[in-house]
């Protein structure tokens, strides 16, 4: 895997417009993009096809949700957009569906295990099960794999454990939460840089706001894509 493909640019503006002015500002040093549910009444899949058109990657980040038919549905029209990775939920059942509605296409489904930005307070809320937020994602993750997953969307602090599943052999863990040193956290709670998170078993990592709010996104990226290189990571593969 090349280097540039391992970062992943979430473009979490308003629309596309914006999304490809901060596209171009990139320019070729990054090839990887995530487009994600709040630009999709912005143009979020004219924008996926404009990027594709331009040689980019591109990750559909909609979390899809719904009864085993309809999210096989949506994945069978979007798989017509040549996107490379579709986010669903994590549920067995919702992952099935998607494997189903992807058919033939190229496209990775990966699965969400829990959210960077929720805490044990908020699965409280959400009434999930008792238990470490770590153990949940991770036994999510497995139960992912097993349903059909491609890969799964984890915290960096999940990744080591989950890549050390025997389910994870040969599949995808994309951590986003991940913050450069020195980075705000943000809304995110469970966060590591870019190199500890690929150190502990991810293939690649998403980063939004270090990159789109810094005063130079190019310069921003460059720095993160500098870190990906570094002499320590030379043998992930």
């Amino acid at each position: 895997m090349q280097n540039s493909d391992r970062l992943i640019v979430a473009l979490d503006v308003p629309n596309a417009l914006d999304g490809l002015k901060l596209v171009e500002e990139l320019g070729d040093q990054v090839t990887f993009y995530k487009i994600g549910l709040g630009m999709l009444t912005g143009g979020g899949l004219a924008l996926a096809n404009e990027l594709k058109d331009m040689g980019k990657r591109v990750f559909l980040d909609m979390k899809l949700f719904d009864i085993g038919a309809t999210v096989e549905h949506a994945v069978r029209g979007l798989s017509q957009f040549d996107l490379d990775f579709l986010t669903v939920q994590g549920d067995p059942h919702v992952v099935r569906s998607a494997v189903i509605g992807r058919g033939d296409s190229n496209m990775k489904i990966l699965a969400v295990t829990i959210l960077t930005s929720l805490d044990r307070d908020d699965l409280d809320e959400c009434l999930y099960r008792d238990g470490e937020v770590a153990d949940i994602a991770i036994e999510r993750a497995r139960l992912a794999f097993l349903a059909g997953a491609d890969g799964i969307i984890a915290s960096p602090h999940e990744a080591a454990a989950i890549r050390a599943l025997p389910e994870s052999k040969d599949k995808l863990i994309i951590t986003p939460g991940v913050r450069p040193i020195g980075a705000e956290a943000g809304d995110q709670k469970r966060i590591a840089t870019p190199a500890t998170a690929i150190l502990d078993g991810a293939d690649h990592v998403v980063v939004g706001r270090p990159i789109r709010d810094a005063k130079s996104p190019r310069a921003a990226a460059r720095a993160i894509l500098a870190e990906l290189a570094g002499p320590e990571l030379a043998n992930r593969k």
